[in-house]
């Protein structure tokens, strides 16, 4: 990786976004963050130099699977290298000076908005309004908004946009986590890793899951993740995503090798440590 210049970041969405949060989190502050609009281009930036690594959302603990993006990983060649989880805090935001009783219109990306429910019951005089970034929101407040305006999002971007947070915490869930994946062009060490990621289709046969399963079954590896998506082109047939922990060069490894072997198509997404931290090593 080229170290002359900080490490470049991919996130989808405006800065100041939950994932720009997630990213400092778990790659440190010194980080570069390249602001992508899409997931396409997300993973486009990695592939095409824009950036070193990308951080894609993959599942949240209210929401569940990020679909979209177990398809990417698919259709990708970038590598799962690292992984971190972030508690999504919303808290509503102002102009400086504004309050919470003068709010009649507050912005959000529709997920975030549906997660303060209980905000808005309790303030009807508070209309929610759509926005397609919850960062953006804030963004758009301090460029075109007004004393009666409001968004929700990250304390992160309240600092970055020069807003004032009137509440934390006003989601209706207190339990809201979002996990992220660390992306990178090539895998990393697998002396490091703690966790495989693979993606696997099978015979259209009895009992040909019942096998693949039984692999990490016979071995004693602890499955974390199993999650099917349909495979595109073949109806009713189905691609596998699993995640197994353990160092890949002890029976994780026996266990993927045997399903390779039994596997129609096979391909493993990352070896890569449980939990990447900010204190971790980057790979």
């Amino acid at each position: 990786m080229n170290t002359e210049h900080p490490l470049r970041v991919a996130i989808q969405g405006e800065r100041g976004a939950f994932s720009h949060q997630a990213a400092l989190e778990a790659l440190g502050a010194g980080i570069d963050v390249v602001a992508e609009a899409s997931f396409e281009g997300l993973f486009a930036s990695v592939g095409e130099g824009r950036a070193d690594r990308a951080l894609v959302p993959i599942e949240n603990s209210l929401h569940g699977s990020i679909h979209e993006n177990y398809d990417r990983l698919l259709q990708s060649p970038l590598h799962i290298v690292g992984e971190t989880q972030l508690r999504i805090r919303q808290c509503l935001i102002a102009r400086p000076g504004a309050t919470v009783d003068a709010l009649r219109r507050v912005a959000s990306h529709p997920v975030a908005l549906a997660q303060c429910r209980r905000f808005f019951a309790e303030h009807p005089e508070a209309e929610s309004v759509t926005a397609y970034d919850t960062a953006g929101a804030v963004r758009d407040l301090m460029r075109n908004g007004e004393a009666a305006d409001g968004a929700i999002a990250s304390t992160l971007a309240a600092e970055l946009y020069g807003a004032e947070v009137l509440l934390e915490g006003i989601e209706d869930d207190p339990e809201n986590y979002t996990r992220f994946l660390v992306l990178a062009p090539e895998p990393g060490p697998v002396e490091k890793a703690s966790k495989t990621s693979i993606v696997f289709v099978l015979e259209n046969k009895p009992g040909s899951l019942h096998r693949a399963l039984g692999a990490f079954a016979t071995r004693g590896v602890d499955l974390c993740k199993l999650e099917s998506r349909p495979l595109r082109g073949h109806a009713w047939e189905y691609s596998f995503y699993l995640d197994a922990l353990g160092n890949p060069r002890g029976p994780v490894g026996e266990a993927v090798e045997e399903l390779r072997g039994i596997s129609r198509e096979f391909r493993v997404l990352g070896q890569y440590p449980e939990g990447l931290g900010q204190s971790s090593e980057l790979p």
